[in-house]
């Protein structure tokens, strides 16, 4: 690509309402010439969540812009953990926990960037390969004799945890050589002159820039994203049930696309610039066709397409979708035919679940005694008779309105369910086993 045609990478993030702080100098050198910048990741889990997506959109905006992104894994700081934002003391993880989700993670960040020995191509690195052989003494000799203890107490990050009631371990109160060091090692080996994170991570990129200062003599930049925040001042990437992870098994498909779906218009018009790579343009379009109809909520449609699609695929965008017209429209039911046993199961989280022997289907069972005695939906045949007539119930989205029709083994998706609805939102799974 020619260094003329590539698009400004901190114009588009500054657009985009998605950079903090930037460095003197930093744009200049990027319009100059293709370079090498990082973003750290710590492996105290086994998945990146949503919370790690500003960070991976910033890499796939400088990959896109022409540049090389680096993504370092934290295997080695994730046994120190960072004091950043934090108000207590990470739990240390063992060398095998560790190693396993380093590994969970690198196979994450593949579906993002485009690796391969190229020059603008992704690069994975874990600082674990340049700390493991590094001893203490030397470490404190090479690295810590350039930076003051004045220096390091006065960030924000250890300011806050001095005054805080527990204080500060000497190991995370290390975090930032640690860090500082990363950036070090990765510029005077890797060529990598541009150090980027969350805005709680500007301490500890000066603090890498410094020592490649006092160290070398050498020069580096940085820049910094804002943290998402919630207009209605709740956490970003947090719901009732927790985190909303990228791995498909501990977030589904489904529930990540109406993580999504369900943001505030205010959120969506603001995310959609984060979250996606559509232009400005496009957006704008979105943005004002939204407004003529926001109950159709178009913005959060496309955000959450967009994104699901990115971070799983097009199939399981299409699996969202029928799932959502099935337990919220007049969706078919056909599409759960093509779901594995836990796939559907899924799909049916929350909902009441009852196990009936597959042998009373064998044989065929009267529809009133199936949801009355084989399973509650109704607390009486009375009235599971009563509202059958009234037309309140379906069975596998077929309205029932014949008390005595037999329910038997035809009536089973994938050799083992059945789908039974009281009125239109509640939902009942009977398990034939």
């Amino acid at each position: 690509m020619h260094p003329l045609d590539r698009m400004n990478f901190v114009e588009e993030l500054r657009w985009r309402g998605m950079l903090q702080d930037i460095m003197p100098g930093t744009e200049e050198q990027l319009n100059k010439e293709l370079t090498a910048g990082y973003i750290g990741f710590d492996p105290t889990g086994d998945s990146l969540h949503v919370g790690h997506l500003t960070q991976i959109m910033t890499l796939i905006h400088f990959q896109r812009a022409g540049h090389k992104p680096v993504a370092l894994v934290g295997g080695a700081t994730g046994m120190v953990g960072d004091p950043s934002g934090k108000s207590a003391e990470r739990n240390l993880l063992d060398e095998a926990t560790l190693r396993y989700n380093v590994t969970c993670l690198e196979n994450q960040l593949r579906k993002f960037l485009e690796f391969g020995p190229g020059k603008n191509q992704a690069e994975m690195v874990n600082n674990y390969d340049w700390f493991k052989n590094y001893g203490f003494l030397d470490f404190i000799r090479d690295v810590g004799k350039h930076l003051t203890v004045n220096y390091m107490m006065a960030k924000d990050s250890v300011k806050k945890r001095l005054e805080s009631e527990n204080g500060i371990s000497f190991t995370e109160f290390s975090y930032q050589l640690i860090q500082g060091y990363d950036y070090y090692y990765l510029w005077k080996n890797h060529n990598c002159l541009m150090q980027m994170g969350g805005s709680d991570q500007w301490g500890n990129i000066v603090t890498g820039t410094e020592l490649i200062r006092r160290k070398d003599a050498g020069t580096a930049y940085g820049l910094t994203t804002r943290l998402i925040k919630k207009t209605d001042g709740t956490k970003f990437g947090k719901t009732e049930g927790g985190a909303v992870w990228l791995d498909p098994a501990k977030t589904s498909p489904f529930k990540y696309f109406q993580f999504w779906l369900n943001t505030s218009d205010e959120d969506a018009k603001n995310w959609i610039k984060i979250f996606t790579l559509k232009s400005q343009e496009e957006i704008e379009s979105i943005i004002s066709e939204h407004d003529l109809a926001p109950h159709q909520r178009l913005v959060q449609r496309k955000l959450a397409e967009d994104i699901t699609i990115r971070t799983h695929s097009r199939e399981a965008y299409d699996t969202a979708i029928k799932t959502t017209d099935f337990l919220f429209g007049n969706g078919s039911l056909e599409f759960l035919n093509q779901l594995s046993d836990s796939a559907l199961l899924e799909v049916f989280e929350g909902v009441p679940q009852f196990l009936i022997p597959k042998s009373e289907l064998d044989s065929g069972t009267n529809i009133v005694d199936l949801l009355s005695a084989s399973a509650s939906v109704f607390p009486s045949k009375g009235e599971a008779r009563k509202m059958i007539q009234g037309g309140g119930v379906s069975i596998n989205k077929q309205k029932i309105s014949d008390p005595v029709q037999i329910i038997n083994t035809d009536h089973l998706i994938n050799g083992k369910y059945i789908v039974a609805q009281r009125g239109k939102k509640n939902y009942f799974l009977l398990i034939a086993e």
